[in-house]
């Protein structure tokens, strides 16, 4: 009884060593895991930091103001008037519902011609 003891006590401690190196290697993956990705977010902040810089760069009130006198008379900008705005009840909304059909089409072709050429 007493060796059965002895050979089951080895074998628990040889399952808790297993258990504890596993558990050990497991720590370890998640670590470098953790490092690995702090890593990554000190190359994208990075890399944000750069877009920002690039973006108040391009959107220097002087560079803007520039490229609105080079291109003012190829695209036509002028300045917004009141006018150009709407009350949202004045606007029309478009609905997403097609049509009913009315009677069956064999393919898209067709339903298009037909409503294409229906009185508006």
């Amino acid at each position: 009884m007493r060796s059965f003891l002895t050979i089951l006590g080895a074998l628990a401690v040889i399952a808790l060593g297993y258990w504890a190196y596993s558990q050990n290697i497991q720590t370890q993956q998640a670590i470098r895991a953790v490092e690995r990705l702090q890593r990554e977010i000190v190359v994208e902040r990075e890399r944000l930091a750069v877009l920002r810089a690039e973006w108040a760069y391009l959107n220097r009130p002087d560079r803007l103001r520039e490229l609105v006198d080079l291109n003012f008379e190829r695209l036509n900008l002028l300045p917004m008037s009141p006018g150009q705005f709407a009350v949202m009840d004045e606007v029309i909304w478009r609905s997403d519902t097609p049509p009913a059909a009315t009677e069956t089409q064999d393919d898209d072709v067709s339903y298009n011609s037909s409503r294409a050429e229906a009185p508006q």
